[in-house]
């Protein structure tokens, strides 16, 4: 059988040869001395590593000597350098601006450095400081100061050398003062921003030295107003957020700890029965074997392990077969992931009972925040047990309750602003459910004969586009075939044709600049739009669809807590902003002021930014998060 199978395809077997076989008789002018090793060019190397945002060759070339060595540390022309152990010296000597430095370990501040502009630097090696830190007139240079500000309160803080790299280039993940230092300057602090090592002045003199190079680079890419009158002002109000923290329920959390274990317990005993056997409900390999092995369960996709038995295959799965043993396992999976969830808060508490997250600025590559220790961004909310979660984020006093104010479809909005459409704009305005009028002129029927089918289709289309949503993919995301998604697909853009040019012309023009840009001006950086690879360059372009909208909506959100803070300081209030979740806000209401900074902070969110239809904002107050959720 394999011989004729050779002696059929042996034209394919011989030209595979001639493919594959390496050529010996080719002539090679190049002379043998010319391919000789000449080492490593260092410059060129290190900016080689540095544009494709490699960290890790870049360590290796340390450990090589000669040409191959990399960038060493240029050698620093000081006019003083002091180590000062008493703090108190501090404010006769410091002169705005100045660049500050703080050696910060487990939360606690060990020591810190200085350097100013006429080249002397100063170490103190204390945890305390003159009256300077507080004083607003003396400007800063810092990097990377929320992290301070989580704690500690810092006054005049004007360039934060971190965030401004940021914002030149969101996508990359080297901001760590030691790569910029390297990159901008050519020297390395070698271990000055790593745990266990002598902190020095060093730090503060590369911040003092990137300040004038990072605010030529803003400048250039037209985004220095968006750096000084939106970022610099929002890190510090996250800093003050975050020292607020939200208070939680912690006995009501434990309980809740108790209710999703029993749970799984219950539902894992349950999952035994229905295999017959005990087995490991986490381990992949075993689920394989009594799935498709002992069941004989229809196969899902191969992965290198086998076939896949993620929460989403179960549920493939559970569609097909009805078997029972798969309505246990997606009963474990969904309850142990609100069971860490729930855990991930109760180690997130502290003394005040109050849970302080970290709000990060640098890290999404369209501007939005996001939260960790712990994800306050990321309590489910789609079944009555995540709901329930937010039951115990409650107001402390001498705080009496919570405001919540959200953005309804702001990235729509802001779709149909950037596209012109006026269709969308007439269905924004008209004050009716958009997506079942969106619906009736798609679909050409009046908007009372509308059925939910209809308006789901609309409304998954409409977020789809803003998201970069294909037709294979709104295809899978409504569970109807490719033909029928085209379909819809072209009825919408036929009714919509103001979407569907714009679509088309932010692409073509961020294939054009290689960037998008939001309303503000902020941008985000898609080399991979002109790449050859198809599935990068798809990647890139939905990237340059989103990136817009949703770049706009964190910044329309960024000014509205800019303007709530400015109104709460002129109003004298007490109530204060202590959360931020994507498109919403959470306000701690002090008692008597509910009604005064309902209306603040719906006019204020209202009024954000000057679109050409107008923004609409959702108030709820109550006792919990999810009282006053909406």
């Amino acid at each position: 059988k394999v011989g004729d199978s050779l002696r059929a395809n042996l034209k394919h077997v011989l030209l595979n040869h001639e493919l594959t076989h390496l050529r010996s008789d080719v002539k090679i002018e190049t002379n043998i001395d010319n391919l000789s090793w000449a080492g490593i060019n260092s410059q060129e190397t290190k900016e080689l590593f540095d544009l494709l945002e490699i960290k890790a060759l870049k360590d290796r070339l340390k450990n090589l000597t000669g040409e191959s060595e990399p960038i060493k540390a240029k050698p620093k022309t000081q006019n003083k350098k002091t180590l000062l152990k008493n703090f108190d010296e501090i404010d006769g000597i410091i002169t705005s601006p100045v660049a500050v430095d703080l050696e910060y370990q487990e939360g606690k501040i060990l020591s810190y450095a200085i350097a100013l502009q006429n080249g002397d630097s100063y170490l103190v090696k204390s945890d305390r400081f003159g009256s300077w830190l507080s004083d607003s007139k003396i400007q800063k240079y810092m990097h990377n100061s929320k992290k301070y500000l989580h704690r500690q309160v810092i006054e005049g803080i004007v360039f934060d050398t971190e965030l401004a790299a940021y914002l030149i280039n969101p996508g990359t993940r080297s901001l760590s003062l030691n790569d910029l230092s390297e990159k901008y300057l050519g020297e390395s602090l070698g271990n000055a921003d790593e745990l266990f090592c002598d902190f020095s002045t060093v730090g503060a003199e590369s911040i003092l030295k990137l300040v004038p190079i990072l605010q030529k680079e803003l400048v250039e890419r037209e985004m220095e107003k968006l750096f000084l009158d939106l970022e610099m002002p929002i890190l510090e109000i996250l800093g003050k957020m975050e020292r607020n923290g939200i208070a939680v329920d912690k006995d009501a959390l434990l309980k809740e700890v108790e209710y999703f274990n029993a749970i799984v317990q219950s539902e894992t005993k349950s999952a035994y029965s229905c295999a017959g056997h005990e087995f490991n409900v986490n381990s992949p390999k075993q689920l394989q074997a009594i799935l498709f092995d002992e069941l004989k369960l229809p196969k899902t996709k191969k992965n290198k392990t086998g076939y896949t038995t993620d929460a989403e295959s179960l549920e493939w799965l559970f569609e097909k077969s009805k078997h029972p043993l798969l309505k246990h396992l997606l009963r474990i999976r969904e309850t142990s992931k609100l069971l860490s969830v729930v855990e991930g808060l109760i180690s997130a508490i502290e003394s005040d009972l109050r849970i302080h997250t970290d709000f990060q600025q640098t890290v999404t590559a369209t501007g939005r925040l996001s939260s960790t220790n712990p994800n306050l961004q990321n309590i489910p909310i789609r079944t009555e047990e995540g709901r329930k979660i937010r039951t115990h984020f409650i107001a402390q006093s001498p705080f009496v309750s919570l405001l919540t104010a959200d953005y309804s479809q702001i990235e729509l909005r802001i779709m149909a602003h950037l596209s012109k459409d006026q269709e969308l704009i007439s269905a924004f305005q008209s004050g009716e459910d958009l997506h079942s009028t969106m619906a009736s002129l798609v679909f050409g029927v009046t908007p009372n004969d509308v059925d939910p089918e209809m308006r789901r289709r609309i409304k998954a289309m409409s977020y789809g586009l803003a998201y970069g949503l294909s037709t294979f993919g709104l295809a899978a995301q409504l569970d109807i075939s490719t033909s029928e998604a085209s379909e819809l697909m072209a009825k919408y853009m036929e009714r919509f044709g103001g979407i569907q040019d714009y679509l088309k012309t932010v692409v073509a023009l961020a294939k054009k600049k290689g960037y998008t840009e939001t309303i503000f001006g902020r941008r985000r950086y898609l080399p991979d739009l002109n790449q050859e690879n198809r599935v990068r360059r798809e990647i890139a372009e939905r990237a340059a669809l989103n990136a817009p909208m949703q770049g706009s909506a964190a910044d329309i959100i960024k000014f509205a807590m800019l303007n709530f803070e400015k109104m709460a300081i002129e109003n004298g209030l007490k109530s204060r902003l202590i959360l931020q979740v994507h498109d919403e806000l959470i306000v701690e209401l002090y008692p008597g002021e509910e009604e005064t900074v309902s209306d603040i902070v719906k006019t204020h969110m209202e009024n954000a930014v000057e679109l050409s239809l107008p923004l609409s904002v959702n108030i709820g107050i109550g006792r919990t998060w999810d009282e006053a959720a909406h």
